[in-house]
């Protein structure tokens, strides 16, 4: 469309629909992928707010010549969900549970509603609904229709398809029609509709009754033989799995089944993955709730050490009435099993979350291969009769073997449906080829085996081209007229099904740089990534976990991602901004760069949280990412007020210590705090914090019991110092190292990817005013928020680790980890800062000594900002990084024999947003439960998140991000419990927002429970 059709065309649109119209480079950017390989540009995006909108915006589309797409969570992965004209997202408004009725066992629904949700309405009832995919946290009733999702418990209550009962759809030219549902329902069938529906069928009677292969999971096409008089002529049927390039649905009433009132789980090990996949199919008539199948190169050697012995596993759920019934049906499965290797039952929901969390991510896990190449989708879940499964599987890792391509099968077993991950190359014009040949052979494959080409996700833009190999012409052409009957203009989801678009066209690798253009000139080292920023951004595979409703789901507390959360919007989750990203480096659609507005609007509420990077399935790591935009953004330019003030605290606060007690005084005073918020870019409704009247180094010094003790410069070590290496998530960092050095480890979740530095070696350092040195020795940081706010959590620590029988120093200078000059993107400056920082813990670093840090984003950003920032060419930064601890990792790996004061107490309060991503508080649960301290710290982020809540313009999204979880927990807590929170921005945020007791560190609970005469008693530093 020319500029003039184009406009014409957004102001027709924003003339009658009453919901949002976007036309703007952002909104277009966050919608050109879903979670398949392929791209494509709309010109503008509608967010209906009702039916009546969808109808108004069809009207203007159909007068324009203009596709329309539907959209819902946008996690296919067959490229359903893409769309070159107008896409509607129903996820914003048209999202409802209108109705559920418990004696029919339905609901009613629209489109953009959320699986979770109506689960989680449907179970007090004692109801499910049956379809469940992986991504039923964040995919929608919509897209599940569109696509006739499945999920794993599809082996005992079948598609989503099997449980639809009617459907509310208007056609491209602004027919509505209602299918199913009780006979005589408004409105009925237009007469064009139906007549020509039974000419199609009466027609075509034995095609239909022979071209379809029969089995559970057949997806892909049109389901015509749903129309036949023995199957009641069933047009809803028949109409799921269309992938809306039939109609737009608007309401849909949908079956709910009884949950069963428990649950277990069997664990069945196999030799190998075939063996697995030709058990599965025996496994049906005990008439399990799942029967999942993975094999080692998925699960991982960590996740392996878990299950029992094998090469493959079995995931089979059992329901009951009650505990001891599932645990017997799993039993049994167990008994009678043959073949197995190995076998478990499982029957603590927590530890059935654990391995059901294994398959859920692996949509994203297999992304990568165990090298850390890539693998996309694009042969993703083929089916063939479950009782060939064994064999199609040696055939398809044969012919894996033949194309030079590798992949890690897992999937739906019991249904002979299978997922898939390939290392395709999809950057080289070579690998494309090599992408086409391959998909040809498979397809060829899954025909012979008497399969589906989609047992799931549907045909899309990756598999439609090749579906006259399963169908052949007759069905083909029938599919032809069965599209031209609903949509004779050709508008709905053109390119998907029928007149498809080529599997190898719009790639959306296509669009980024090249790799014979250069890397992207950035500042962090992306060791993941090979230094690639562009593959960095490529991480994203779009499917959306980032995209979850609640912050608290199965399994536990989710960080990521909570800006969305708090505004739906797309690009404000972790998926959308790298969308943009994308489009950035791409050039198209966001044309500006690093300079790019859009980009900057949506990483404006990205809290840095570093959520992602443990909770997306492939480590996408938006707060380095944001870090580097902004440094690009704003190089040579003028920086926002707040980026001068609270990017360069530590240099303020340590210049405003002087005069500390004027200045606490003049902050009380509303117009003068009014003009200095002001002038600072912080958030009217913030209070400023105060200055400590002394300094904890200050007191540190001066204190007798202290002694002045500092690590000395000429300290050494006989054992040398540690490298870092790879921690799993939730670790304690227990254990020690030898001498030298080695490089930096993995990047996994929640991982510090540290070892022990100096665990064997007690008392290895001098230290300057000490006139014996004996015991373990910790070096204790003084980060910038304990030295000048709160130097009370500071000195609390001391008392607790010198009760633990440690000694305590600090290092021989002023040391900083640069943390809020990387938040705000000053990468320059938090590099000085950084290699100052390594000059100045030189005598630490050679002696070996950990670096005990009570602040968890200071931690945080010495076990991952720093080494990624510095790299590998400045080689302590892995050591620095590997001698970090979080308090409670230094008393439990120091001082594994000493017994916290019993405080037997409820505990409230949060787990920092860094400690849960980055660090892991597995060695905090356990200091807490030994010293009596029970329940749950609230997970997610709080909403403060360092500068990002007080930054002007920040604080309504920070406050609703405080409410989701962090308050409510807060206000339900007893009068006498514990209110905990290690992060100086939690504890203020409590302070700001919470009307009870302020928040206190650990170490403060510890100390205060101490018995002086133990601390007396205790090595001083």
């Amino acid at each position: 469309m020319t500029g003039g059709r184009v406009g014409e065309l957004e102001r027709a649109l924003r003339g009658v629909v009453r919901g949002q119209v976007e036309w703007d480079a952002g909104a277009r950017a966050v919608m050109t992928m879903d979670a398949s390989n392929y791209r494509t540009v709309p010109r503008a995006v509608v967010a209906p707010l009702d039916a009546e909108d969808v109808a108004a915006a069809l009207e203007v589309c159909r007068e324009n010549g203009v596709p329309v797409t539907a959209r819902g969570g946008g996690t296919s992965i067959a490229g359903q969900a893409l769309g070159t004209g107008v896409v509607m997202d129903f996820t914003r408004h048209m999202n409802r549970l209108l109705d559920i009725d418990p004696g029919a066992r339905t609901a009613r629904v629209q489109p953009g509603l959320v699986l979770d949700e109506l689960r989680r309405a449907a179970a007090p009832h004692g109801l499910t609904f049956g379809p469940d995919p992986s991504t039923h946290s964040r995919c929608t009733l919509g897209g599940m229709i569109g696509n006739n999702a499945c999920g794993s418990h599809s082996v005992a209550w079948g598609t989503t398809a099997d449980n639809v009962r009617a459907l509310d759809v208007l056609t491209y030219r602004g027919e509505a029609v209602r299918l199913g549902g009780p006979a005589g329902a408004s409105p009925a069938m237009p007469d064009r509709l139906r007549d020509g529906l039974a000419r199609l069928v009466d027609g075509n009677l034995a095609l239909l009754r022979t071209g379809f292969p029969q089995l559970p999971r057949r997806i892909s096409g049109y389901a015509l033989d749903r129309l036949l008089p023995e199957h009641g002529r069933d047009v809803a049927r028949a109409f799921t799995g269309s992938e809306g390039t039939l109609g737009l649905l608007t309401e849909a009433t949908v079956a709910l089944v009884p949950a069963p009132a428990a649950r277990a789980l069997a664990v069945l090990g196999y030799a190998d993955e075939s063996a697995a996949a030709q058990a599965a199919h025996l496994l049906l008539p005990w008439r399990p709730l799942t029967v999942e199948g993975m094999a080692a190169d998925l699960v991982g050697e960590a996740a392996a050490a878990g299950l029992p012995r094998g090469g493959a596993w079995l995931f089979v759920e059992t329901g009951g009435d009650g505990p001891a019934e599932a645990l017997a049906r799993a039993r049994e499965i167990c008994r009678t099993a043959d073949g197995v290797t190995g076998h478990a039952v499982v029957a603590d929901p927590a530890g059935q979350r654990a391995l059901w969390r294994i398959r859920e991510d692996a949509a994203g896990t297999a992304t990568r291969m165990p090298d850390g190449t890539e693998a996309w989708p694009g042969w993703e879940d083929c089916a063939v009769p479950p009782a060939r499964l064994g064999a199609y599987l040696r055939d398809f890792r044969a012919l894996l073997a033949g194309h030079g391509l590798r992949g890690a099968p897992y999937g739906h077993f019991g249904d002979g449906c299978v997922h898939v991950r390939i290392d395709f190359d999809l950057v080289d014009p070579a690998g494309v080829a090599r992408f086409r040949r391959f998909s040809e052979a498979a397809a060829d494959l899954v025909v012979s085996h008497g399969g589906s080409l989609s047992g799931e996700h549907g045909d899309g833009r990756a598999r439609a081209e090749l579906l006259p190999k399963m169908y052949g012409p007759d069905v083909i052409a029938l599919f032809s007229d069965f599209k031209d009957l609903w949509d004779p203009d050709g508008r709905m989801n053109p390119g998907t099904l029928v007149r498809p678009d080529s599997i190898d066209s719009n790639l959306r690798f296509a669009a980024l740089p090249s790799a014979g253009s250069g890397p992207v000139d950035v500042e962090f080292t992306y060791p993941g990534d090979g230094g690639d920023f562009v593959a960095a951004v490529r991480r994203c595979v779009g499917v959306a976990k980032c995209r979850t409703s609640a912050a608290v789901g199965d399994g536990g507390s989710a960080v990521m991602c909570p800006s969305f959360r708090v505004t739906g919007e797309e690009r404000h989750s972790t998926r959308g901004r790298a969308r943009l990203l994308h489009e950035m480096l791409a050039g198209e659609v966001v044309t500006d760069g690093w300079r790019s507005p859009e980009v900057k609007e949506a990483l404006d509420l990205c809290l840095s949280c570093k959520g992602c990077r443990s909770d997306c399935p492939v480590e996408v790591d938006m707060a380095t990412y944001k870090a580097e935009f902004l440094h690009h953004h704003y190089r040579r330019r003028l920086r926002p007020r707040a980026h001068y003030s609270m990017g360069w605290l530590p240099v303020w606060l340590k210049i405003a210590q002087r005069v500390a007690r004027p200045l606490n005084f003049l902050g009380r005073v509303r117009s003068t705090a009014w003009v200095v918020k002001r002038i600072a870019g912080i958030a009217n409704q913030r209070e400023l914090p105060e200055l400590a009247a002394e300094t904890f180094t200050r007191w540190w010094d001066t204190d007798d019991t202290n002694g002045g003790s500092r690590v000395s410069v000429g300290a050494s070590s006989d054992a040398g110092s540690s490298g870092a290496g790879s921690r799993g998530a939730g670790s304690s960092g227990a254990g020690s190292s030898g001498a030298g050095s080695s490089g930096a480890g993995s990047r996994g979740a929640g991982s510090s990817g540290v070892a022990s530095p100096g665990a064997s070696s007690p008392g290895v350092a001098a230290v300057d005013g000490a006139s014996e040195v004996g015991g373990r020795t910790v070096v204790l940081w003084p980060d910038t928020f304990t030295e000048h706010l709160s130097p009370e959590v500071g000195k609390a620590a001391v008392r607790v680790l010198r009760a633990a029988g440690l000694r305590v120093t600090l290092p021989p200078a002023a040391v900083c980890c640069g943390l809020t000059w990387v938040s705000t993107g000053q990468l320059d400056r938090a590099r000085t800062v950084m290699l100052r920082t390594l000059d100045r813990l030189a005598p630490v670093l050679d002696a070996g000594l950990p670096l005990v840090v009570l602040e968890p984003s200071c931690a945080a950003a010495l076990r991952t900002d720093l080494p990624e920032l510095l790299g590998p060419r400045d080689p302590r930064a892995a050591v620095l990084a590997a001698s970090v601890r979080t308090f409670a990792e230094a008393l439990e790996e120091y001082a594994p024999g000493w017994d916290p004061p019993r405080l037997d107490r409820t505990a409230v309060g949060q787990t920092h947003c860094h400690q849960q991503a980055v660090l892991g508080d597995a060695a905090d649960r356990r200091l807490r439960e030994r010293a009596g301290l029970t329940g749950e710290l609230t997970g997610g982020c709080c909403g403060l998140a360092g500068n990002f809540g007080f930054e002007a313009g920040h604080y309504e999204v920070s406050a609703a991000c405080a409410q989701e979880a962090l308050l409510p927990a807060l206000r339900a807590a007893g009068p006498d419990a514990a209110v905990l929170a290690d992060g100086f921005s939690c504890r203020t945020q409590i302070a700001h927002l919470g009307d009870g007791p302020p928040a206190r560190h650990l170490a403060e609970v510890l100390a205060d429970a101490l018995d002086d005469d133990a601390v007396a008693s205790a090595p001083n530093g």
